[in-house]
This record gives C-alpha cells, sequence and structure tokens, in this order.
C-alpha cells in the first residue's frame, strides 16, 4: 500500500491564477462524487465486520466445563469503548446501542493506520 499523493499539475498558466483546485471552477462536491464512482468497482466486494466487547484467556478445561448461564469475565468494563474489526484489522471504537430490540454500534473513535 501506498501514501502517495496525486498533486496537480502546476503548468505556468495556473500559477498566474492559482491552482484548479483552489477556484470556484472546480467544485468539491462534483470531485466527491467522481471519487465515489471510481470506487463502485469496490463496492459489491465482502468484508468481515466485529464488534469486540472483551477478551478472556482460559485453559481448555475451563472452556469444557462452560455450560448455559455461566458468566465468563472480559477484559473490559461497563461503558469502555469496544473495537471494531474490518476483516480483522481494528478501524473504530464505539459503543453499543439498542435499535429497535436489535443490539448495534456506534463508532465514537476512528483509528488511523499504525494508530492502536
Amino acid at each position: 500500500m501506498s501514501d502517495d499523493v496525486e498533486l496537480p499539475d502546476l503548468s505556468a498558466d495556473e500559477r498566474k491564477s492559482g491552482p484548479a483546485l483552489l477556484t470556484s471552477d472546480a467544485p468539491a462536491e462534483a470531485e466527491a462524487k467522481r471519487s465515489a464512482q471510481d470506487l463502485e468497482a469496490v463496492f459489491d466486494v465482502p468484508v468481515t465486520v466485529s464488534a469486540v466487547l472483551g477478551k478472556s484467556a482460559m485453559e481448555v478445561s475451563q472452556l469444557l466445563k462452560l455450560g448455559k448461564g455461566t458468566i465468563v469475565e472480559l477484559d473490559r468494563k461497563v461503558g469502555e469503548a469496544i473495537d471494531i474489526y474490518v476483516n480483522d484489522r481494528l478501524v473504530a471504537r464505539g459503543e453499543v446501542v439498542l435499535v429497535e430490540e436489535r443490539l448495534g454500534v456506534t463508532m465514537t473513535e476512528i483509528i488511523k493506520a499504525g494508530q492502536s
């Protein structure tokens, strides 16, 4: 993955009037629509989204003793943010919410690459 950013070509004509990105000739909405259309090819690619409430480590013998009604202590406290993963990569933190009698997640923090 490359972090290269495509920069506009600043020819002699653009230096006189300023870059096209800073003028009203190229509205931001048109640029955003073009970018969204460029991503259309990946819209149908399936991804796995996981919301992790917490983790716990145990031995296999303890795991085999688990049954209905058993309480497993997690490494998180009540009210602490949960981790949101996309394809096993941490991308955000959020809170659990109730949406029409179903559990959901609202993102409260986006995790940038290299941050965790």
